[in-house]
């Protein structure tokens, strides 16, 4: 007994009349009989193409036309090849399609399954979306490839990027081999707007409240971009400075004479900020022997020695003035109090890496929204360091450990960096050096220690282009701006086809997902988060059509001024 279905297959009329590198064209005489075997046929439907060695090439519908012909009305489908069924298995690429193709039908659920589910083993599969044009197709990703590589997130304002990179993390921190409380997860997410407490509520949080970080662990350079006025090119308060440093390193040194010596700017040891502005004060203010006595006409300093002004008298005061207010400053106490100058190396690394003696924690967020926006490139340069040279010294020392190591760091770590074009711009300004060449090494070299990047930016074309064009991973939600859109499209693989025009059309939670982690790019529909940030719309229209609220004008001010 013939089945339905078969006698359907039957009256599906629809042949390829062309075939092109890039493009398939299919006519198709009654689309209503056409459509039966999928009933969301569309604009990014799936369609197999049967052709005379059992390969099966996989389409995706780019266009419909309808053309009149002697029989009436035509559908023409233009439809974008993406690769070969061969066997069950999905293969890239439709170089093999023998001609003529002997049939056309849309593609199965089934058959789009085995497209996504075959191309990753079960142990590497990570999965946070599902295919837009049909939810019941799950988008796994190569877990491995997908964090071993630098990710980038770029969307407008309310195309749901802040739920992306939720939904990603945590997706990564629930997944477990075996039954245990936490995995080996690490990520650290700079949260510029402070979005994140919500969606991480058990996370090891951190803001300008319980941040300490030490300044005496700055490098020359960032020492020399946060403590002076660079711009100046002052090279009497540069010397002065590295001095005063280098000194008083040493004074506080329990080594070695020869151990001392070797101190210099870069070394990581504890020097005292305020001793440095008294090294400048007294420099600004210094009398040297001249060699010379005042004469016996001077009867009140007859035969004591001449003094007369030093050779950097005076020409400090901008420089002390500038360490004064910012030592002073109460904005800066994270950085610049007492704190700062005790904590220790070892504190400070478990605080960032979520290591704490009440709990461990698999997220870090650090709240950057209170940070002074003059010291907000220094503070993500001086964090973002501090964790690539973790990833160093931590593979020198498993692999001086074992010389056969093959696995360079077993805590792998996922730095997340929300907003990245406030900190990593494409710009040349002195004050985003130091946070662009942290970020810019941990993109270049990163990979090698288990240091990795996520970047979520709604202005791709205004990041750092060395740290972007570094991205194997890519999540382009709708992108509205002429200039973004043609940047994220320099940066894409040339064989999207039209997929990559649709991103100005994409709904909330929509994008592209294309890169190394997955079989082939494809447009998706984010999963939803299961805690959401605080990144939602204020509704504006409601809040003002309720009653006028009295505001707390002197609690503002104490915040203010805190």
């Amino acid at each position: 007994m013939v089945s339905e279905l078969e006698c359907l297959d039957k009256d599906i009329n629809a042949q390829v009349i062309a075939v092109f590198p890039d493009k398939v064209k299919i006519v198709v005489e009654n689309l209503e009989i056409f459509k039966i075997a999928e009933e969301s046929l569309k604009v990014g439907s799936y369609l197999k193409i049967a052709d005379n060695e059992n390969a099966i090439l996989i389409a995706i519908i780019e266009n419909f036309q309808i053309v009149a012909s002697e029989k009436g009305r035509e559908h023409v489908i233009e439809a974008f090849p993406i690769g070969v069924l061969r066997d069950g298995v999905f293969e890239r690429g439709g170089d093999s399609l023998a001609i003529p193709p002997k049939e056309v039908k849309p593609a199965s659920i089934d058959d789009i399954k085995k497209i996504y589910e075959a191309s990753v083993r079960h142990e590497e599969s990570f999965s946070f979306s599902r295919l837009s044009s049909n939810k019941e197709v799950r988008i796994p990703v190569n877990g491995n490839k997908f964090f071993n590589k630098h990710i980038a997130i770029v969307g407008s304002t309310g195309s749901g990027k802040s739920h992306t990179v939720a939904t990603i993390i945590q997706s990564a921190v629930n997944e477990k081999s075996e039954e245990f409380s936490l995995n080996n997860s690490h990520i650290i997410i700079f949260d510029i707007h402070s979005e994140y407490k919500t969606a991480f509520p058990d996370a090891n949080f951190i803001d300008i409240s319980n941040l300490v970080l030490p300044y005496w662990m700055l490098n020359s350079e960032e020492l020399e971009e946060f403590f002076l006025d660079t711009e100046g090119n002052d090279h009497n308060q540069r010397n002065i400075f590295k001095e005063a440093i280098v000194s008083d390193r040493r004074n506080k040194s329990n080594g070695t004479e020869q151990e001392k010596q070797m101190i210099h700017l870069d070394s990581p040891i504890v020097f005292d900020i305020r001793s440095v502005l008294q090294y400048a004060i007294s420099k600004n203010t210094e009398y040297v022997d001249s060699g010379e006595v005042y004469a016996a006409s001077n009867k009140e300093k007859a035969g004591q020695p001449k003094l007369t002004q030093g050779s950097l008298y005076g020409k400090l005061t901008n420089f002390v003035n500038r360490l004064e207010n910012k030592i002073n400053d109460s904005r800066l106490n994270f950085f610049l109090g007492h704190d700062s100058m005790n904590i220790s190396f070892e504190e400070t690394l478990k605080n960032l890496l979520g290591y704490s003696s009440s709990k461990n924690s698999n997220v870090t967020v650090i709240d950057l929204s209170g940070v002074p926006f003059e010291v907000l490139s220094i503070t993500v340069s001086l964090i973002s360091r501090l964790i690539f040279e973790y990833g160093y010294f931590y593979k020198r020392l498993r692999c001086a450990r074992n010389l056969d190591e093959k696995i360079n760091n077993d805590s792998p770590i996922l730095l997340v960096y929300e907003e990245a074009h406030k900190y990593v711009p494409n710009s040349d300004l002195s004050k985003y050096r130091s946070s662009k060449k942290s970020i810019e090494r941990i993109a270049k070299e990163g990979r090698k220690y288990g240091v990795t990047l996520l970047l979520a930016s709604q202005r791709p074309s205004e990041i750092s282009e060395t740290i972007f064009s570094q991205c194997n991973n890519f999540i382009a939600m709708r992108l509205t701006n002429p200039v973004d859109q043609s940047y994220v499209k320099k940066l894409l693989p040339d064989s999207l086809g039209s997929l990559i025009d649709k991103m100005t059309s994409f709904k909330q939670g929509e994008a592209l997902l294309v890169g190394e982690a997955i079989i082939l790019p494809s447009i998706v529909q984010i999963n939803p988060c299961k805690n959401e940030p605080s990144s939602n719309d204020i509704p504006y229209w409601e809040l003002w059509k309720e009653e006028w609220k009295d505001m707390d004008i002197d609690a503002l001010k104490a915040e203010w001024y805190r």
